[in-house]
């Protein structure tokens, strides 16, 4: 029975849909826990301190193949492992982070999908200036220990100053220092957000897009699981697609294939996804140019 690794960033709740996505594609392709397949199980609870020792047990207990996600995980992994095969659900930028060689040929251990195109972080400020057209300052709420974010901070950076915003940088990971951030933007006045992707914030999601409610502040977010928790608006790729699709790269491991010569896929679809519910509590009315695009709208 093959035995494979699954080492996840954030909390068994939090990180549900996305657990459930990759276990029903694993099922899809014949593999059942505890009966065609076996599964060690890792969580780090969002703390990106726990990834070095988790990574570490998985190595050591000899498994055949280790699927996580986000960039610390990935980092971790590859720390600990040069030969154990290693599936990635979902990553920002594994080239610019060291990862992987390129995109086509990966090279080494780590194979997977990837979220990140530079487009996409100018394309959700160009949403956000549509839905909040008074705010022209804005603020980025990012995981400062995920590589990954700062490099989709710099192309943020690049994309407001082609659209005349002001991109204020705010550092969380966990509830206290969310607490904090949000309490520094009200103070500056700040009248939108965005938030980046990252394991931890997704984790946190439910208290993001509260405190933006209590602050009545709009913002735009990364996953659609964001704008169903209650945010406003969300713009990226399906998280729970990409963690079932990255059962195939399973698949074709213990098949007999080398994660070095799997490339790394990129989603080709992003979803507009609209919370009526929460526009309306904000006094919102959400241009009919916008609605027309939505792929969902909650309402």
């Amino acid at each position: 029975m093959p035995r494979i690794g699954v080492l996840i960033p954030g909390s068994r709740t939090g990180f549900s849909p996305r657990v459930e996505a990759l276990v029903q594609g694993l099922r899809d392709l014949g593999y059942v826990e505890g009966r065609t397949i076996a599964i060690e199980w890792r969580w780090a609870d969002g703390r990106v301190e726990e990834l070095s020792r988790l990574a570490a047990e998985l190595v050591g207990s000899n498994v055949d193949l280790i699927v996580t996600g986000g960039t610390p995980a990935t980092k971790a992994l590859k720390d600990a492992t040069r030969t154990i095969p290693v599936v990635v659900a979902l990553f920002g930028n594994p080239v610019g982070a060291g990862l992987v060689e390129s995109l086509a040929r990966p090279g080494g251990n780590v194979t997977g999908l990837s979220d990140f195109t530079p487009l996409l972080t100018g394309k959700r400020l160009e949403i956000l200036g549509q839905i909040a057209p008074g705010a022209s300052r804005v603020a980025a709420l990012f995981n400062s220990k995920n590589p990954a974010s700062l490099l989709e901070l710099e192309a943020t950076q690049a994309a407001a100053s082609t659209l005349t915003v002001q991109l204020l940088a705010f550092e969380a990971s966990n509830p206290n220092t969310l607490e904090t951030a949000f309490a520094a933007m009200k103070k500056d006045r700040i009248r939108a957000h965005m938030v980046f992707t990252d394991p931890a914030l997704y984790s946190q999601r439910g208290l993001i897009v509260d405190l933006a409610a209590r602050n009545q502040m709009p913002g735009i977010y990364p996953l659609p699981e964001y704008a169903q928790a209650g945010g406003l608006i969300s713009y990226g790729s399906d998280s729970k697609e990409l963690f079932r699709r990255a059962a195939t790269y399973v698949d074709k491991i213990l098949k007999g294939a080398k994660p070095g010569d799997l490339p790394i896929e990129q989603p080709v679809k992003f979803e507009l996804v609209i919370n009526m519910k929460t526009a309306r509590s904000l006094g919102l009315a959400i241009p009919q140019s916008v609605l027309l695009r939505a792929d969902t709208v909650i309402e």
